[in-house]
């Protein structure tokens, strides 16, 4: 009797792999917004994956989409309630206040990278795990904070040549907010045919919501409608003012935008999405977001305590980087080898140069040296070092300069010091050509 074949697997609707062929994209990323992180002062931070789903209904809002539909919640072994984090401020200020940073030097400035899980309709750059990374100054009320995390975002694509605008608004705190909600709830009824079935039930639950809904019906309401600085309080206006201010000093590209609202019911004050400069889709696409969130703290237990913050897509900011030629970095040698003992020995090489940061690349599985050259080649190598059996008899290792053609015999017992000393002339060498302008 014939074996049945094993079922074969697909991904789960929704998800994605993040392939090879993505890594140069994905690491640019990632290291641009590390290093642009501890050039700020942030500090790294990770909270679990799992969190209590209380976290999330009290601070992003009972009656919010991700609430209501989005959230990857069940029960666990242990009868408690918890949810795959959807987003990344709440946990983040649940640590704040847990771990008692209110007692450390204000405003906590913190960066943090890493999956989150939405149950929402895929499409092009929207998945229901995705990952973001997030700056986050907890804190402080002072409008240059707002401004600081506006000059970050900017620099963060200005550094990977993404042309953005800001588009930005006021939620007002919620006193102001309770005077246009009423003012626009009155507005929305009467063009209540126009909504869509999703609109028409956040009408009475949570008419803001509203403002931000893609549907065109809901867009033309929203855009005929009172809009929110309209009934900020001169508090609030001012705050506002200042943030525009500082921006203008720095020339941040903003753009003030009414419906700008955010779909998260902690934002106070000032909130902003980063729209992708020229796209007709812009804010289908918004490559990231954030604003104040002043009560959050309290809403969770803790003391009053301002705050802002921003997070960005790494799927949608990838997406903007898919025609370009990122080239990954290249490894700083190649080992190559002929024979049994040589491959021995080269694995020891392979200890010793990498305890010493270099990176390095092999193939000691193959036994071809033109094949083994030529992955060398693939891969870009600064440099090969190659081993073979006249070189173990006299106790030597052979350099090759891949970008010079040149090559010279090493003494083996000198080989890590020597290849150091040229991968930091060569790095030098790459530092001087990029800042002089003679290559990239």
């Amino acid at each position: 009797m014939r074996k049945p074949k094993p079922k074969s697997y697909q991904l789960i609707r929704g998800m994605k792999d993040v392939l090879p062929q993505e890594d140069a994209r994905w690491d640019m990323i990632n290291k641009t917004a590390e290093k642009l992180a501890r050039s700020f002062g942030y500090d790294y931070i990770e909270t679990p994956i799992l969190e209590d789903t209380n976290l999330f209904v009290r601070s992003v809002g009972e009656h919010s989409d991700i609430v209501e539909k989005e959230m990857f919640s069940f029960t666990d072994k242990g009868g408690d309630n918890v949810s795959m984090r959807p987003e990344g401020t709440a946990p983040i200020i649940r640590s704040y206040i847990e771990h008692g940073m209110i007692r450390e030097m204000q405003p906590v400035r913190l960066w943090y990278n890493g999956p989150f899980f939405r149950y929402d309709r895929p499409q092009a750059g929207r998945y229901r795990q995705f990952h973001q990374f997030g700056f986050e100054a907890i804190g402080e009320i002072d409008p240059i904070i707002d401004a600081e995390i506006l000059l970050m975002t900017n620099q963060f694509f200005k550094k990977l040549g993404i042309p953005i605008s800001i588009q930005i608004n006021s939620n007002g705190h919620p006193e102001c907010r309770a005077k246009f909600i009423k003012a626009f709830q009155e507005y929305a009824r009467s063009k209540r045919s126009m909504l869509c079935e999703d609109c028409k039930k956040r009408l009475l639950k949570n008419p803001m919501r509203i403002i931000d809904c893609k549907e065109e019906g809901c867009q033309t309401v929203a855009s005929s409608g009172p809009q929110i600085v309209d009934h900020l309080c001169e508090d609030c206006r001012t705050h506002f003012t200042r943030v525009l201010e500082y921006c203008d000093e720095v020339s941040i590209p903003y753009v003030l935008n009414p419906r700008i609202v955010r779909g998260l019911d902690y934002y106070t004050k000032t909130t902003f999405e980063v729209w992708a400069e020229g796209e007709q889709e812009a804010a289908q696409m918004s490559l990231g977001g954030g604003g104040r969130y002043d009560g959050l703290a309290e809403d969770l237990g803790g003391r009053t305590t301002p705050a802002i913050g921003v997070a960005l897509g790494l799927e949608r900011i990838s997406l903007k980087l898919i025609d370009r030629q990122i080239q990954k970095e290249r490894p700083d040698i190649f080992i190559a080898q002929l024979g049994e003992k040589a491959r021995r020995k080269c694995l020891g090489l392979i200890d010793a140069l990498t305890s010493e940061g270099m990176s390095v690349v092999s193939a000691l599985s193959k036994s071809n040296l033109k094949n083994q050259l030529e992955i060398a080649n693939k891969k870009a190598a600064k440099f090969v070092l190659i081993l073979g059996q006249k070189e173990i008899v006299d106790e030597t290792i052979m350099l090759r300069d891949m970008d010079a053609g040149a090559q010279e015999l090493l003494d083996f017992r000198k080989a890590v010091e020597e290849v150091k000393k040229r991968v930091q002339a060569y790095g030098v060498l790459v530092k001087d050509l990029k800042e002089s302008g003679l290559t990239k």
